[in-house]
This record gives structure tokens, C-alpha cells and sequence, in this order.
């Protein structure tokens, strides 16, 4: 390990020298796997839901934030910081915060937003009674792969290869492929895998993309992915590659089109809970929350310029179309 990685790990792992903080102010520990440029709306929807239950920064609430920047490995040493502050609870976004988190601390209270099945992943006994210190939101995200390809079909009805584009470190890939294996062969895609956890292998990857050439290209739900949008929704364009994006926030950068949860809304609601675990309510005791609306949001400026023609159909059930 050289002196930079060096000191980067002690940065991490050891807890940060704050002032006190007044009298009747309570520290919340935001433990995010994304970076906070790329966290800007999810942020201030988790502000908002906090206001709606009374709590608001410098008045009787601090946050101690910890950016992983879609470096997994810095997590665990950020959540056991957390813990050594004694916060008064942890919101973990994303699945490799949740686990981080929980691996962390059995007492302190946890509020984690994440895209796969919180059961299977440990994290809570059931989605209607918790159990333990953790609640929050699941996003589903990871099972919406077979609508984003069903999706694929209708704007690409001659496609016959899709890539898909995964993180294999991710908690969220297994479950997310599974779901989308046999979609793929059941609507006739030949399915090819892409790997990327890094940023050099998100270029490995579109170099090896570039010489498919396949049809359309399925993202995953990945924090890391959503935390490099930019990069592969530009890089996607370039290859002239029509796209299915998981979240609006790929559609707003410049993908053609998206389908899935607004993360903003979950975390405003991740905002009301920990509110409400901060006056009293056990984690263990609140269900688990699922989305029950989902976003087709259409870039028709993208769309065009890759020569796309949408269907009327997927216009009248798009929930936000960009010109």
C-alpha cells in the first residue's frame, strides 16, 4: 500500500475530531456508498422529510457525513467511525452502506436505503416487522430489470442483443441478474455481461462494448453506476447505443430513457423515519417501505438524435418527457 492509499485509510476509518455540539443537538451519521456532488437531490429530500417531522440542521439536529465515492472498500472504516462518535443513528444509502452499517453497530439505529431484498441480505428479520435495529426503504430496483427490458422491446423491436452493464461487487448484481437472465431469453435478447467496479473498467468495458456493437444497453442499479452517470451516459452516446437507464437521474444527464423508483421521494420518506426513530419509535418496529409509483421519464433530444423512434404507447405512459 503506498503512503496515499496509506492515509486515505486512516482518513476513513478513523473517527473525525468534531466540536461539540450544543446542548440538545442530536448527530445523525450519514453513511453514503455515492459521492456528494452525486448526491445533491436524495440529500435534500431526506432534509425536507426530516423538516416535515420537526427536526432541521443547527437547530436540534447535526449530520456527520461519510462519502464513500463508490469506493466500497472505505465503508466498513466509515461506519465504525460513525460508531465511534456515538451518533445517534445512521441513515446508510445504498445497499454497501446498509451492510457496512449493520455490520457495524446492533444498537445504534439504522434508517438504509437499498434496491435489493433487505430479508435476504440480512439486514431485517421481515419487511413488515424489521426486528433489530434496521428499517428503511427498498427501492426494488434490482427486480425492475425485466420491465426495463420489456421496455427495450418496445422502443427496439428488432434488437437482438443487449448488453448489460454490472458492478460484480455489488450486493444488488446477483439478484439483479437473475431476474433479468431469463427476461432477456423470454423476449428474444441474447443477454452479454459487462463488468465494471472501477473507473478504468467502466473504459475497459465500453472498449469492449465498442467492438460488440450490441443492440441496446440495460445498466444496473448499482450506486457506483448511478455515482459515474455522467461518464456512461456520455461514453454511451458516443457509441451511438440506444439505453435503458434504471433511475430519471440517467435521462436528465442524457440518456434516451429510464424506468424506475425516484430515489428522491424514497429518501424523503428515509427523512420522516429517522425523524421519528429520533423521538422515540423503534426501527424494529416500522416496516420496511416500498415504492408504489415508478417513472418513465423519455429524453426525446437523445431519442432523436439516435435516430429512435418511441412508440406512442411508451409516450402515453411515460411519467415526464424531456424535449
Amino acid at each position: 500500500m503506498g503512503r496515499r492509499e496509506f492515509l486515505g485509510a486512516l482518513v476513513g476509518a478513523w473517527p473525525v475530531v468534531a466540536s461539540a455540539q450544543p446542548s440538545g443537538i442530536l448527530t445523525i451519521g450519514y453513511l453514503s456508498s455515492l459521492s456528494e456532488a452525486q448526491a445533491t437531490a436524495p440529500l435534500a429530500a431526506f432534509r425536507r422529510g426530516l423538516s416535515e417531522v420537526g427536526y432541521l440542521e443547527g437547530r436540534n439536529i447535526a449530520i456527520d457525513f461519510r462519502w464513500a465515492d463508490g469506493q466500497y472498500e472505505r465503508l466498513p472504516g466509515m461506519a465504525r467511525a460513525l460508531v465511534s462518535r456515538a451518533v445517534s443513528i445512521i441513515l446508510a444509502q445504498a445497499p454497501p452502506a446498509a451492510l457496512a452499517a449493520k455490520a457495524a453497530t446492533a444498537e445504534i439505529p439504522i434508517v438504509f436505503g437499498v434496491g435489493f431484498d433487505p430479508t435476504g441480505a440480512g439486514l431485517v428479520a421481515s419487511l413488515s416487522r424489521p426486528g433489530g435495529n434496521a428499517t428503511g426503504m427498498t427501492l426494488i430496483s434490482g427486480t425492475l430489470g425485466q420491465k426495463r427490458l420489456e421496455v427495450g422491446r418496445e422502443l427496439l423491436p428488432k434488437a437482438a442483443v443487449a448488453a448489460f452493464l454490472v458492478n460484480p461487487l455489488s450486493p444488488d448484481t446477483g439478484p439483479e441478474i437473475a431476474s433479468v437472465q431469463p427476461s432477456a431469453q423470454a423476449l428474444g435478447f441474447q443477454l452479454a455481461m459487462f463488468n465494471a467496479s472501477t473507473p478504468n473498467e467502466i473504459e475497459s468495458a465500453f472498449v469492449a462494448l465498442a467492438a460488440r456493437r450490441p443492440d441496446a444497453l440495460l445498466v444496473g442499479t448499482d450506486a457506483f453506476l448511478l455515482n459515474r452517470r455522467d461518464d456512461i451516459v456520455a461514453r454511451t452516446a458516443s457509441l451511438k447505443i440506444p439505453a435503458i437507464y434504471p433511475f430519471r437521474e440517467f435521462a436528465t444527464a442524457g440518456g434516451p430513457i429510464s424506468y424506475g423508483t425516484n430515489i428522491s421521494n424514497s429518501y424523503r420518506q428515509a427523512g420522516i423515519y429517522t425523524g421519528r426513530i429520533l423521538k422515540g419509535d423503534k426501527p424494529g418496529e416500522l416496516p420496511v417501505m416500498q415504492p408504489t409509483v415508478f417513472e418513465l421519464v423519455i429524453n426525446m433530444e437523445t431519442a432523436n438524435e439516435l435516430g429512435i423512434d418511441v412508440p406512442a404507447t411508451l409516450h402515453a405512459r411515460s411519467s415526464e418527457v424531456i424535449e
